[in-house]
């Protein structure tokens, strides 16, 4: 039950990366792809109703974590309590910029907010799990740079795929121009988890990608950059698996049985519908975003 539990927490944390990761791409890279008030809202609108329930994963993950693993959270929150307050006031940050955009007549600060509230949880999360696994500050630096390229990879290819006209294209060339840092940093983080299998696979699904955007495939690219995020997630968590945090075995994290067989029946009735909200969310707002008009 507690392997069950600790593959429920790895696959809640996994999607919260790949759906939340474009998101964070696009809110770094909107200002940069789009000319004008029009194009800037193309490009925001493609994360408009998909961004808010992304961070459901988080949420959940955070909670399983909490009930499954109580030391392994109180640990990790702890040690890591700084970069966590500021990954949260980044997300309120972008979320007021985005809520409030619509609203004002001068945007600055709210697209000032947007991409700094999506620039630093994408760097903090990805430091917080390389510290985790390799404890010191070169190492978090590393998973930090990691994290924000691939995101931003991952968000230049889902607006060149989500977007139509002027944005599309540059989103493209923004998504190469990334590539040349996301691509070799991907090498070099991959490296320190050993080049486990899974950590050479989300480095050729990186670098697949960029072959891909460039034929201007950007669905089956968007697999690509979304496949990488997963495997690259699977190798932290196959490090993880034995000791989530120095001196801390799973076992000695974990809850009692009792708390796991309930979590676990709790867990077969919610996790369906999550999954199944996000895939007719995705559905419905599956075709392309065009400039709106003014």
């Amino acid at each position: 039950m507690m392997e069950l539990w600790f593959v429920i927490i790895a696959f809640l944390w996994t999607g919260y990366f790949v759906l939340e990761g474009f998101d964070f791409g696009v809110g770094m890279l909107a200002p940069f792809v789009s000319r004008g008030p029009a194009e800037q809202r193309q490009a925001l609108n493609t994360i408009g109703p998909v961004w808010d329930g992304n961070e459901v994963w988080l949420i959940s993950a955070v909670g399983a974590m909490f009930a499954a693993f109580p030391a392994w959270y109180a640990g990790m929150f702890s040690a890591f309590y700084l970069p966590v307050a500021l990954v949260l006031v980044g997300l309120i940050v972008r979320g007021v910029g985005l809520e409030w955009r619509g609203k004002v007549d001068n945007t600055f600060w709210c697209d000032a907010g947007i991409v700094a509230g999506s620039a630093l949880p994408a760097f903090l999360w990805g430091a917080v799990f390389a510290d985790m696994l390799f404890a010191g500050a070169a190492a978090a630096l590393a998973g930090g740079v990691f994290s924000l390229a691939v995101c931003a990879l991952h968000g230049a290819v889902f607006l060149a795929l989500r977007t139509d006209g002027p944005v599309r294209r540059r989103a493209r060339k923004a998504a190469l121009a990334v590539a040349a840092v996301a691509v070799p940093v991907s090498v070099l983080a991959m490296a320190r988890l050993e080049m486990t299998a899974p950590a050479l696979a989300a480095v050729a699904a990186l670098a697949g990608a960029v072959a891909l955007i460039w034929r201007a495939r950007e669905g089956w690219a968007f697999a690509a950059t979304a496949g990488g995020i997963v495997l690259a997630s699977v190798a932290v968590f196959l490090q993880l698996a034995p000791m989530p945090l120095p001196g801390l075995t799973l076992a000695a994290a974990a809850s009692g049985p009792y708390t796991l067989t309930m979590m676990t029946w709790i867990g077969l009735i919610t996790l369906p519908f999550i999954l199944l909200y996000q895939g007719w969310t995705y559905w419905v707002f599956r075709k392309r975003v065009l400039v709106p008009a003014t």
